[in-house]
């Protein structure tokens, strides 16, 4: 059926809605496809569901052609299997918990692992039945303390996620590779540029994770790759350890009065005025410097923990809360220096943290834990603090005079440093992530007790993969890289319609004809939405029909009279007068090219 403006539910705004960050955000709610319900929740209005809608059947046809079956979960969901897996505490503040009026404990779920893992325990216990890959599509909701960018992260957004089931990890690996594939089909016949790269699996657990990133400057990830095809998230990068250094000659460390000197800047700057080296002049990569943080741990308790880095690098917070999930950090506070004294803010050494600092006399460890950078590898040679207020210690060796209590991948990547896998130089960009997949291995299984019966009558536990793609936020993706300044451009295969038929003018032949042309456009299979509003300017309706972005427009007004139509191309900004009688199989034609791709 043929939409029409004059009665569609839509209204369209000339202002930028105040607290839009980004253009998907601005223009989707400008054009009239969401509305703001409350902080990171949206309405979905009339256009909106009609693209998200679109999406989501591509998503399924290519779960189809990949074997899943599809399902459908509650959103509010019981607390006993989270708290079976550990995720009722492991998620934290980002749960949306509630209690129903009996006192039980429900959730608003912000992912459905433990009740896929339930619903197939609870029908299959063979091996014969397995494998087995199930999906739905469904709202999904977390508690984010800042949400920002419209659909990009809100509360409440929509997400496929299917699961794969399988007797062993062979098995695992085919459905992995069976998602992959699917994804990427997914993502190329949605018109959406992606990279895939090496992911952490964080709280989710598994062996092997892979996040698709749309590449965008206002995404939120930050990922590398290489000249030799290495690409991953910048937290799962892990970096090049140096060759151990043959350190036997080196001589003593020694203390130095460093007056003055708390920072890295004001410690080399002294350094190389008080006590230059014959090698050259010291710099921050000389420096070892210790950052004080505190780790917020699910059950409640908290950690102070110190990282030692070279002076020249800075915490990238992500990696570090990637590598010390599902704990929280938290900068360190007065209390937390307060209640560790021989934390000396400015001169912290490794003398005072970690295996270095001893024990009391009753066995108690005295240091808080240690955690190093790779860079910092047995036999280097570092200047660092003294524990003491206006001195720092040079020459100290990693290995000789210190140790830590394990290593820690925390600190900044950084344009040009060497990929892990020897491919050359990194580059970094950034993306919006519209799809990660985990192999989950045994972790759901083995908590809820998901088994079946092997070929020989023993019971093995289920291995599971785990596969999702963030729908509402691949919209707001292909609306991000899919607009101008005056509007939206959608591709063909997920615009609202497919043609925008103008009608300008009092004349009523030319409403007349706007009206046959989009009658035999929509029996000829093509969406099309009708302008047909009588008392709007042809000003106001161009500029709608250039916001509203779908891929034609066809303007009937002036040329009329001399027997043609004007087709418009919005992604390109083509134009072309037509005879009328030539315009159905035009844009038919037309329309039919742009769905091929």
């Amino acid at each position: 059926m043929m939409l029409r403006m004059s009665t569609l539910f839509v209204r369209t705004l000339r202002e930028d809605p105040v607290d839009a960050e980004v253009a998907s955000h601005r223009l989707l709610v400008r054009a009239g496809y969401i509305r703001r319900a409350a902080p990171g929740i949206y309405t979905w209005l009339p256009l909106g569901l009609r693209v998200l809608r679109k999406i989501e059947e591509v998503v399924r046809e290519e779960m189809a052609a990949a074997g899943a079956q599809e399902v459908h979960f509650p959103a509010l969901l019981p607390r006993e299997p989270y708290e079976a897996t550990g995720r009722w505490t492991e998620y934290g503040a980002n749960l949306f918990r509630l209690t129903d009026r009996k006192g039980a404990d429900y959730l608003l779920a912000p992912t459905h692992e433990e009740m896929f893992t339930l619903l197939v325990k609870d029908l299959y216990s063979s091996y014969k039945d397995l494998p087995l890959t199930l999906f739905q599509i469904q709202t999904k909701y977390r508690d984010e303390a800042r949400p920002r960018a419209g659909l990009i992260r809100g509360r409440e957004f929509v997400m496929k996620d299917a699961y794969s089931f399988d007797v062993d990890d062979a098995g695992l690996a085919r459905s992995y590779d069976a998602q992959r594939a699917a994804y990427e089909r997914i993502f190329t016949r949605l018109g959406l540029e992606f990279v895939v790269v090496a992911a952490m699996s964080g709280a989710m657990g598994g062996s092997r994770s892979e996040e698709f990133l749309h590449p965008t400057p206002i995404g939120e990830d930050t990922f590398v790759r290489s000249p030799g095809g290495y690409a991953a998230n910048v937290e799962a990068v892990r970096t090049p350890a140096p060759e151990p250094v043959d350190a036997t000659d080196a001589p003593a460390a020694q203390v130095r009065e460093t007056p003055d000197a708390a920072t890295i800047d004001a410690l080399v700057a002294l350094a190389n005025e008080r006590y230059p080296r014959a090698e050259g002049s010291w710099t921050a990569a000389d420096t070892l410097k210790h950052v004080v943080l505190a780790l917020d741990h699910p059950g409640g308790e908290r950690e102070v923990v110190v990282v030692g880095l070279p002076g020249d690098r800075e915490i990238d917070l992500k990696r570090l809360q990637a590598a010390v999930e599902p704990a929280e950090v938290a900068p360190a506070t007065d209390a937390d220096f307060a209640a560790h004294p021989e934390l000396v803010k400015g001169y912290i050494g490794p003398g005072a943290v970690g295996p270095n600092a001893g024990t009391d006399a009753d066995g108690t460890r005295r240091g808080v834990r240690y955690l190093l950078d790779p860079r910092v590898g047995p036999g280097t040679t570092w200047i660092s603090g003294a524990d003491t207020a206006g001195q720092h210690v040079f020459g100290l060796v990693a290995g000789r005079d210190f140790t830590a209590d394990g290593v820690i991948e925390a600190a900044e990547v950084r344009a040009g440093d060497p990929a892990p896998d020897g491919s050359g130089p990194l580059e970094l960009a950034r993306g919006i992530e519209i799809g990660h997949i985990f192999a989950l291995g045994r972790k759901y299984a083995d908590a809820l007790g998901l088994k079946v019966l092997d070929e020989n009558g023993k019971a093995v536990v289920v291995t599971m993969g785990s596969y999702g793609i963030g729908v509402s936020r691949a919209l707001a993706a292909l609306a991000e890289a899919n607009h101008d300044d005056a509007g939206l451009a959608w591709p063909a295969p997920i615009a609202p319609a497919h043609v925008h038929v103008v009608a300008t003018g009092k004349d009523p032949e030319v409403l007349a004809a706007a009206e046959r042309i989009g009658s035999e456009l929509t029996d000829a299979g093509v969406e099309v939405l009708l302008d047909d509003r009588p008392k709007v300017s042809a000003g106001v309706k161009f500029a709608d029909a250039e916001l509203l972005g779908l891929p034609f427009v066809l303007v009937v007004g002036r040329g009329l009279a001399a027997g043609t139509v004007e087709v418009r191309q919005r992604r390109t900004g083509e134009r072309a007068e037509v005879p009328v009688d030539e315009a159905v199989p035009t844009l038919r034609a037309l329309v039919a090219e742009a769905l091929r791709g």
